[in-house]
Protein backbone atom coordinates (compact mmCIF):
# COMPACT_ATOMS: atom_id res chain seq x y z
CA UNK A 1 0.00 0.00 0.00
CA UNK A 2 2.98 2.59 1.07
CA UNK A 3 4.78 1.29 -2.25
CA UNK A 4 1.53 2.39 -4.29
CA UNK A 5 1.01 5.67 -2.72
CA UNK A 6 4.37 6.55 -3.25
CA UNK A 7 4.36 5.56 -7.07
CA UNK A 8 1.17 7.95 -7.52
CA UNK A 9 2.59 10.39 -5.41
CA UNK A 10 5.44 10.65 -7.43
CA UNK A 11 3.16 9.87 -10.95
CA UNK A 12 1.53 12.91 -9.92
CA UNK A 13 4.63 15.30 -8.83
CA UNK A 14 5.80 15.37 -12.49
CA UNK A 15 2.68 15.85 -14.03
CA UNK A 16 2.48 18.59 -11.72
CA UNK A 17 6.08 19.76 -13.08
CA UNK A 18 5.39 19.13 -17.03
CA UNK A 19 2.30 20.93 -16.20
CA UNK A 20 4.07 24.01 -14.78
CA UNK A 21 6.32 24.15 -17.78
CA UNK A 22 3.86 24.54 -20.04
CA UNK A 23 2.01 26.95 -18.46
CA UNK A 24 5.01 29.28 -17.92
CA UNK A 25 5.22 28.96 -21.70
CA UNK A 26 2.19 29.95 -22.48
CA UNK A 27 2.02 32.83 -19.82
CA UNK A 28 4.98 34.17 -21.72
CA UNK A 29 2.93 34.31 -24.57
CA UNK A 30 -0.44 35.30 -22.99
CA UNK A 31 0.23 37.50 -19.74
CA UNK A 32 -0.44 40.67 -21.55
CA UNK A 33 -3.80 39.69 -21.84
CA UNK A 34 -4.37 38.41 -18.73
CA UNK A 35 -2.85 41.85 -17.12
CA UNK A 36 -5.29 43.75 -19.91
CA UNK A 37 -8.19 41.62 -18.36
CA UNK A 38 -7.84 41.67 -14.98
CA UNK A 39 -7.46 45.98 -15.06
CA UNK A 40 -10.08 45.92 -16.80
CA UNK A 41 -11.85 44.27 -13.65
CA UNK A 42 -10.38 46.81 -11.13
CA UNK A 43 -12.16 49.64 -13.56
CA UNK A 44 -15.45 47.72 -13.94
CA UNK A 45 -14.87 48.24 -10.10
CA UNK A 46 -14.92 51.71 -10.34
CA UNK A 47 -17.22 52.54 -12.44
CA UNK A 48 -19.49 50.53 -10.60
CA UNK A 49 -18.39 52.56 -7.14
CA UNK A 50 -18.41 56.07 -9.59
CA UNK A 51 -22.44 55.45 -9.70
CA UNK A 52 -23.08 54.66 -6.47
CA UNK A 53 -22.02 58.66 -5.78
CA UNK A 54 -24.97 59.99 -7.50
CA UNK A 55 -27.48 57.43 -6.92
CA UNK A 56 -30.54 58.18 -5.57
CA UNK A 57 -32.82 56.41 -3.56
CA UNK A 58 -36.77 56.25 -4.09
CA UNK A 59 -39.80 53.85 -4.28
CA UNK A 60 -39.00 50.56 -5.71
CA UNK A 61 -40.37 50.35 -8.93
CA UNK A 62 -43.18 47.82 -10.32
CA UNK A 63 -41.41 44.23 -10.70
CA UNK A 64 -43.52 41.48 -11.70
CA UNK A 65 -40.82 39.18 -10.63
CA UNK A 66 -41.08 40.78 -6.82
CA UNK A 67 -44.61 40.03 -6.90
CA UNK A 68 -44.35 36.37 -8.13
CA UNK A 69 -41.41 35.12 -6.00
CA UNK A 70 -41.46 36.18 -1.85
CA UNK A 71 -39.02 38.64 -0.62
CA UNK A 72 -36.28 36.26 1.42
CA UNK A 73 -35.37 38.97 3.82
CA UNK A 74 -32.16 41.29 4.84
CA UNK A 75 -31.14 38.26 7.17
CA UNK A 76 -31.40 35.93 4.22
CA UNK A 77 -29.51 37.35 1.85
CA UNK A 78 -26.34 35.33 1.93
CA UNK A 79 -28.11 32.52 0.47
CA UNK A 80 -27.76 34.24 -3.41
CA UNK A 81 -24.21 35.31 -2.12
CA UNK A 82 -23.56 31.77 -1.09
CA UNK A 83 -24.36 30.48 -4.46
CA UNK A 84 -22.44 32.52 -6.36
CA UNK A 85 -19.34 31.97 -4.18
CA UNK A 86 -19.75 28.36 -4.69
CA UNK A 87 -20.00 28.88 -8.86
CA UNK A 88 -17.06 30.88 -8.75
CA UNK A 89 -14.49 28.83 -6.29
CA UNK A 90 -16.20 25.57 -8.23
CA UNK A 91 -14.61 26.96 -11.88
CA UNK A 92 -12.07 28.18 -10.97
CA UNK A 93 -10.59 25.09 -9.02
CA UNK A 94 -11.64 23.43 -12.47
CA UNK A 95 -9.30 25.74 -14.75
CA UNK A 96 -6.81 24.73 -12.60
CA UNK A 97 -7.56 20.50 -12.74
CA UNK A 98 -4.87 19.97 -15.63
CA UNK A 99 -2.02 20.16 -13.10
CA UNK A 100 -3.44 16.93 -10.74
CA UNK A 101 -5.48 15.42 -13.73
CA UNK A 102 -3.98 12.73 -16.12
CA UNK A 103 -6.81 13.04 -19.08
CA UNK A 104 -6.94 16.94 -19.66
CA UNK A 105 -8.44 18.95 -22.46
CA UNK A 106 -7.81 22.85 -21.44
CA UNK A 107 -5.01 24.78 -20.80
CA UNK A 108 -5.26 27.64 -17.94
CA UNK A 109 -3.50 30.08 -19.12
CA UNK A 110 -5.81 30.00 -22.45
CA UNK A 111 -9.23 29.12 -20.24
CA UNK A 112 -8.43 32.10 -18.51
CA UNK A 113 -7.47 34.73 -21.85
CA UNK A 114 -10.94 33.22 -23.25
CA UNK A 115 -12.82 33.88 -20.13
CA UNK A 116 -11.63 37.31 -19.48
CA UNK A 117 -12.08 38.29 -22.89
CA UNK A 118 -16.08 37.34 -22.58
CA UNK A 119 -16.35 39.10 -19.37
CA UNK A 120 -14.87 42.46 -20.39
CA UNK A 121 -17.05 42.93 -23.15
CA UNK A 122 -20.38 41.81 -21.03
CA UNK A 123 -18.87 44.61 -18.74
CA UNK A 124 -18.13 47.11 -21.37
CA UNK A 125 -22.01 46.67 -22.25
CA UNK A 126 -23.06 46.72 -18.64
CA UNK A 127 -20.98 50.50 -17.45
CA UNK A 128 -23.08 52.13 -20.21
CA UNK A 129 -26.59 50.74 -19.51
CA UNK A 130 -26.25 51.44 -16.16
CA UNK A 131 -25.20 54.96 -16.38
CA UNK A 132 -27.34 55.76 -19.20
CA UNK A 133 -30.40 55.24 -16.79
CA UNK A 134 -29.84 55.26 -13.06
CA UNK A 135 -32.80 53.38 -11.13
CA UNK A 136 -33.39 53.56 -7.30
CA UNK A 137 -32.17 50.16 -6.00
CA UNK A 138 -34.44 47.50 -4.48
CA UNK A 139 -31.84 46.23 -2.17
CA UNK A 140 -32.25 47.35 1.43
CA UNK A 141 -29.20 49.06 1.62
CA UNK A 142 -30.04 51.15 -1.44
CA UNK A 143 -33.57 52.17 -0.14
CA UNK A 144 -34.69 55.84 1.07
CA UNK A 145 -33.61 56.15 4.92
CA UNK A 146 -30.68 53.76 4.72
CA UNK A 147 -27.17 55.84 5.77
CA UNK A 148 -25.94 53.47 2.63
CA UNK A 149 -27.65 54.70 0.21
CA UNK A 150 -26.11 58.15 -0.88
CA UNK A 151 -22.43 58.18 -0.72
CA UNK A 152 -20.62 61.83 0.36
CA UNK A 153 -18.49 62.80 -2.31
CA UNK A 154 -14.94 61.35 -1.65
CA UNK A 155 -12.17 63.16 0.55
CA UNK A 156 -9.48 62.98 -1.69
CA UNK A 157 -9.19 60.47 -5.06
CA UNK A 158 -7.09 57.21 -3.00
CA UNK A 159 -11.04 56.71 -1.43
CA UNK A 160 -12.47 56.16 -5.01
CA UNK A 161 -9.54 54.31 -6.29
CA UNK A 162 -9.46 51.77 -3.17
CA UNK A 163 -12.99 51.47 -4.01
CA UNK A 164 -13.78 51.07 0.09
CA UNK A 165 -12.75 47.75 -0.39
CA UNK A 166 -14.56 45.54 0.65
CA UNK A 167 -17.32 47.28 2.05
CA UNK A 168 -17.74 49.49 -0.89
CA UNK A 169 -18.05 46.63 -3.28
CA UNK A 170 -20.47 44.57 -1.09
CA UNK A 171 -22.78 47.35 -0.28
CA UNK A 172 -22.63 49.22 -3.83
CA UNK A 173 -25.85 50.97 -5.49
CA UNK A 174 -26.81 52.35 -8.55
CA UNK A 175 -25.16 49.25 -10.65
CA UNK A 176 -28.36 47.22 -11.87
CA UNK A 177 -28.83 46.88 -15.62
CA UNK A 178 -27.56 44.45 -15.72
CA UNK A 179 -26.74 41.83 -12.93
CA UNK A 180 -22.87 41.19 -12.68
CA UNK A 181 -23.52 38.05 -10.23
CA UNK A 182 -25.04 36.92 -13.74
CA UNK A 183 -22.01 37.94 -15.95
CA UNK A 184 -19.81 35.78 -14.30
CA UNK A 185 -22.43 32.65 -13.73
CA UNK A 186 -23.37 32.55 -17.29
CA UNK A 187 -19.76 33.06 -18.66
CA UNK A 188 -18.84 29.94 -16.36
CA UNK A 189 -21.44 27.89 -17.37
CA UNK A 190 -21.13 28.68 -21.35
CA UNK A 191 -16.98 27.82 -20.85
CA UNK A 192 -17.74 24.90 -19.20
CA UNK A 193 -20.22 23.38 -21.19
CA UNK A 194 -18.30 23.98 -24.48
CA UNK A 195 -14.87 22.43 -22.77
CA UNK A 196 -16.17 20.32 -19.68
CA UNK A 197 -16.86 16.68 -20.11
CA UNK A 198 -19.06 15.93 -17.29
CA UNK A 199 -22.21 15.73 -18.73
CA UNK A 200 -24.13 15.82 -15.06
CA UNK A 201 -21.91 19.16 -14.38
CA UNK A 202 -23.22 20.13 -17.24
CA UNK A 203 -26.55 19.79 -16.70
CA UNK A 204 -26.40 20.71 -12.79
CA UNK A 205 -24.52 24.21 -13.87
CA UNK A 206 -27.90 25.48 -15.82
CA UNK A 207 -29.82 24.72 -13.13
CA UNK A 208 -27.38 26.26 -11.05
CA UNK A 209 -27.49 29.68 -13.41
CA UNK A 210 -31.58 29.95 -13.05
CA UNK A 211 -32.03 29.01 -8.94
CA UNK A 212 -29.10 31.91 -9.04
CA UNK A 213 -31.58 34.33 -10.87
CA UNK A 214 -34.51 33.55 -8.63
CA UNK A 215 -32.25 34.05 -5.67
CA UNK A 216 -31.06 37.53 -6.48
CA UNK A 217 -34.83 38.63 -7.29
CA UNK A 218 -35.90 37.23 -4.05
CA UNK A 219 -33.34 38.77 -2.44
CA UNK A 220 -34.29 42.24 -3.91
CA UNK A 221 -30.16 42.57 -5.14
CA UNK A 222 -31.64 42.73 -8.51
CA UNK A 223 -34.79 44.11 -10.55
CA UNK A 224 -36.13 41.46 -12.67
CA UNK A 225 -35.44 42.96 -16.32
CA UNK A 226 -31.19 43.04 -14.41
CA UNK A 227 -31.25 39.20 -14.41
CA UNK A 228 -33.69 38.99 -17.95
CA UNK A 229 -31.33 41.41 -20.09
CA UNK A 230 -28.25 39.24 -18.20
CA UNK A 231 -29.50 35.95 -20.08
CA UNK A 232 -29.85 37.54 -23.35
CA UNK A 233 -26.50 39.86 -23.52
CA UNK A 234 -23.99 37.16 -22.15
CA UNK A 235 -25.35 34.74 -24.16
CA UNK A 236 -25.04 36.68 -27.19
CA UNK A 237 -22.39 38.11 -26.21
CA UNK A 238 -20.25 35.02 -25.74
CA UNK A 239 -21.82 32.96 -28.86
CA UNK A 240 -20.86 35.53 -31.35
CA UNK A 241 -17.32 36.40 -29.90
CA UNK A 242 -16.36 32.85 -29.35
CA UNK A 243 -16.66 32.79 -32.87
CA UNK A 244 -13.85 35.68 -33.43
CA UNK A 245 -11.03 34.26 -30.91
CA UNK A 246 -8.85 31.62 -32.12
CA UNK A 247 -10.07 27.98 -31.21
CA UNK A 248 -8.16 26.61 -27.96
CA UNK A 249 -6.05 23.94 -28.80
CA UNK A 250 -7.29 20.41 -28.16
CA UNK A 251 -5.31 18.41 -25.60
CA UNK A 252 -6.93 15.30 -26.24
CA UNK A 253 -5.82 14.79 -29.75
CA UNK A 254 -2.78 17.14 -30.22
CA UNK A 255 0.22 18.22 -28.02
CA UNK A 256 1.15 21.86 -27.21
CA UNK A 257 4.30 22.28 -29.24
CA UNK A 258 7.23 23.76 -28.12
CA UNK A 259 7.84 27.02 -27.81
CA UNK A 260 11.36 28.13 -29.38
CA UNK A 261 13.55 31.10 -29.51
CA UNK A 262 14.24 30.54 -33.34
CA UNK A 263 10.48 30.99 -34.07
CA UNK A 264 9.64 34.19 -34.42
CA UNK A 265 6.42 35.49 -32.26
CA UNK A 266 4.28 35.11 -35.27
CA UNK A 267 4.82 31.31 -35.39
CA UNK A 268 5.32 30.65 -31.33
CA UNK A 269 1.79 32.41 -31.65
CA UNK A 270 -0.10 30.41 -34.28
CA UNK A 271 1.44 27.39 -32.90
CA UNK A 272 -0.09 27.79 -29.59
CA UNK A 273 -3.66 28.39 -30.88
CA UNK A 274 -3.68 25.13 -33.23
CA UNK A 275 -3.22 27.35 -36.20
CA UNK A 276 0.00 26.32 -37.48
CA UNK A 277 1.96 23.01 -36.97
CA UNK A 278 5.36 21.91 -38.66
CA UNK A 279 4.57 18.72 -40.63
CA UNK A 280 7.73 17.31 -39.65
CA UNK A 281 6.34 17.39 -35.69
CA UNK A 282 3.28 16.07 -37.13
CA UNK A 283 5.68 13.19 -38.62
CA UNK A 284 7.41 13.04 -35.31
CA UNK A 285 4.33 12.46 -33.11
CA UNK A 286 3.26 9.62 -35.73
CA UNK A 287 5.60 7.78 -35.45
CA UNK A 288 5.12 6.41 -31.93
CA UNK A 289 5.88 2.16 -30.69
CA UNK A 290 7.90 1.92 -34.18
CA UNK A 291 4.75 2.66 -36.35
CA UNK A 292 4.91 5.00 -38.93
CA UNK A 293 1.86 7.72 -40.05
CA UNK A 294 1.24 5.00 -42.63
CA UNK A 295 0.56 2.10 -40.08
CA UNK A 296 3.51 0.50 -41.35
CA UNK A 297 6.83 -0.16 -39.40
CA UNK A 298 9.97 1.87 -39.59
CA UNK A 299 12.89 0.08 -40.07
CA UNK A 300 16.45 2.25 -40.10
CA UNK A 301 18.40 0.03 -41.55
CA UNK A 302 16.83 -0.94 -44.86
CA UNK A 303 18.69 -0.62 -48.16
CA UNK A 304 21.75 0.36 -46.54
CA UNK A 305 23.39 0.73 -49.54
Amino acid sequence: MTLYIRREASKLWKRFCSEITTEIGLLAENWKYLLAGLLCQYIHGLAARGVHYIHRPGPTLQDSGFFVLPELGQDKGYISETVFTCVFLSFFLWTFHPFIVKSKKIYTVLIWCRVLAFLVACQFLRVITFYSTQLPGPNYHCREGSELARLPRPHNVLEVLLLNFPRGVIYGCGDLIFSSHMIFTLVFVRTYQKYGSKRFIKLLGWVVAILQSLLIIASRKHYTVDVVVAWYTVNLVVFFLDKKLPELPDRTTTLLPVISKDRSKEENHKLLNGNGVDPADRRLRAQVNGKDSNGGHTDNGTNGA
